[in-house]
């Protein structure tokens, strides 16, 4: 059949259209889409929700080699397209539930993207980091699967690997000087390079680059707070949450010196011929660095380096350089039902055993009044519970009680919205209560991935995603957390303490559990004494 001029122009047009920049190839199957990035064209799939994902993009250059321990470099340029279909390597690590099933190497630095269309749009940006501490996890674990959230919210969802341990946070400068003085915190240099990859192209992924929100749990809570705090990271987000992991000191430059010694130590290098370090296959440092930290009790986390942080984050101040900002912090009622829940016996002390225990949490001298006045906010808790919860205050709860206060004193425009995960998992008869890490499937809308956490989908569990997931993606969408799916929030204050206790149903309460945060107030940060108190009772 002969076609007509008109035919013939229309035809060539819609083929010119599939090479255009900026949008999926036409020409392309049904089940792909190409987006032209500043860097060159990707390949990514769409979902059978219609959600186009991107995978294993580099959002800066690899760090291998000579570029160990140094400041990210730019994202390489190419021609053609390349595929975006699988995840690209994790940073190595411990092979742990924390890793995901991804290679490991030094060339890790990788970004996700799901979105609801490559077409301009200007949707909310919600950039998450992984938990893990400074030490280990990845973007790419099923539960941080960003398609559900991409359809709820019709925003655009990304997640990142970047260098963690001693890969990330090695501080070199003491003994090779100016060339090094940012390896102590190249981790968190690479979380700047993925925001600014971010701000170059999300538009093209159908995302605003002008509304961007960094999230994370854990550790990915941690870096959250650090990007408050430094000032690479000012202009590059205009919101955050924190989610169990008010990060408030970083690792001094003293103790950060003596990890690199014992390292070197380890290793039998020289501190003249510390740049051997660079060249050391990835399994040989990685097994010294696990030495180094087991002998020292501590980890290679960042450093207060002079450059990159001239302050710690949140003490004795607040940043001011981000008061501006808006920020949602919480934690789960009992967070250490997570990592101290395998330690033989803990769900089934008596009431001298669970006291005996606190003595790593509290000074033995409060013990009792601390037990007395957490029981009796909720008197049906067995022993194992009131030890959970006070072991929980005196950590993740007062460290994010202190951001918050730190917050509020620092004034400024940002709001900052406190909640608190209360809903009992039904898994192990309830015993771990709400544990750590409890949050990210409702937030996430991924239930199905961990029914280990949460059982099976039910209406609570539901209940629990709409108030969670709806509640990111407005404060995503305008720096505050309200929505029909939740009663009134209001910000946090040192008056009312507004908090929302996510449960079923939500409600939003004035200082909630105010008699356990009194008691609280008089210890400082458990960041003062250098790790995680639950670490230390745990050695």
């Amino acid at each position: 059949m002969k076609l007509s001029r008109r035919e013939l122009i229309a035809k060539s047009l819609v083929l010119a259209a599939g090479t255009l920049p900026g949008g999926s190839l036409l020409a392309q199957p049904a089940s792909q889409s190409v987006v032209e990035t500043a860097q060159g064209r990707v390949r990514g799939s769409i979902a059978p929700n219609g959600v186009h994902v991107f995978k294993g993009m580099r959002y800066a250059g690899s760090s291998a080699g000579v570029l160990r321990f140094m400041p990210p470099t730019a994202p390489p340029r190419w021609a053609g397209i390349q595929d975006a279909l699988e995840y690209g390597d994790q940073s190595p690590q411990a092979r742990s539930s924390l890793a995901a099933a991804q290679a490991m190497s030094d060339d890790c630095l990788r970004i996700n993207v799901w979105t609801p269309g490559a077409d301009g749009a200007k949707r909310p940006v919600m950039l998450w980091f992984h938990g893990g501490g400074f030490e280990a996890g990845a973007g790419s674990i099923p539960l941080y699967d960003g398609t559900r959230m991409a359809r709820r919210g019709d925003v655009v969802v990304a997640t990142i690997n970047h260098r963690l341990n001693v890969f990330g946070n090695c501080y070199l400068g003491g003994v090779l000087g100016d060339d090094f003085a940012q390896s102590g915190n190249v981790g968190y240099l690479d979380l700047i390079a993925s925001m600014r990859w971010v701000k170059e192209n999300i538009a093209r992924f159908g995302g605003d680059p002008d509304n961007v929100m960094i999230y994370g749990q854990s550790g990915g809570g941690r870096k959250v707070s650090l990007c408050y705090a430094g000032r690479d990271a000012q202009g590059l987000f205009h919101k955050g949450v924190v989610q169990s992991g008010s990060h408030l000191k970083v690792q001094t430059t003293e103790r950060a010196n003596e990890l690199t010694e014992q390292l070197l130590k380890e290793l039998g290098i020289a501190a003249n011929d510390a740049r051997k370090l660079q060249t050391i296959d990835v399994e040989t440092l990685s097994a010294a660095q696990r030495k180094v930290i087991a002998a020292a009790g501590a980890r290679f986390s960042p450093v207060l380096d002079g450059r990159t942080f001239t302050a710690h984050p949140f003490l004795p101040d607040a940043p001011a350089i981000s008061n501006h900002l808006p920020m949602m912090l919480g934690t789960t009622r009992t967070e250490l039902t997570n990592q101290m829940g395998r330690v033989p016996g803990i769900f089934e002390m008596n009431e001298a055993q669970a006291k005996e225990r606190l003595k790593g949490f509290l000074g033995e001298a409060d013990i009792d009044e601390a037990y007395r006045i957490f029981q009796a906010s909720r008197p049906q808790a067995n022993p194992s519970e009131v030890f959970f919860t006070i072991a929980s205050a005196r950590g993740y709860v007062r460290d994010q009680t202190i951001m918050a206060e730190q917050r509020v004193k620092a004034g400024g425009a940002g709001k900052t919205y406190v909640y608190r995960l209360m809903w009992r998992q039904p898994v192990e008869g309830g015993r771990r209560v709400s544990q750590h890490s409890l949050d990210l499937p409702f937030m996430f809308d991924n239930v199905a991935a961990v029914p280990h956490m949460t059982g099976p989908e039910t209406e609570a569990t539901r209940a629990m995603v709409d108030t969670m997931a709806n509640s990111w993606i407005a404060f995503a969408r305008t720096g505050n957390p309200n929505n029909p799916s939740v009663p009134a929030w209001a910000p946090y204050d040192l008056e009312r303490r507004n908090t929302m206790l996510f449960d079923v149903p939500s409600t939003a309460v004035d200082d909630p559990h105010q008699s356990e945060r009194l008691f609280m107030a008089r210890y400082p940060s458990q960041q003062d004494g250098g790790n995680a108190l639950h670490r230390q009772s745990m050695d």
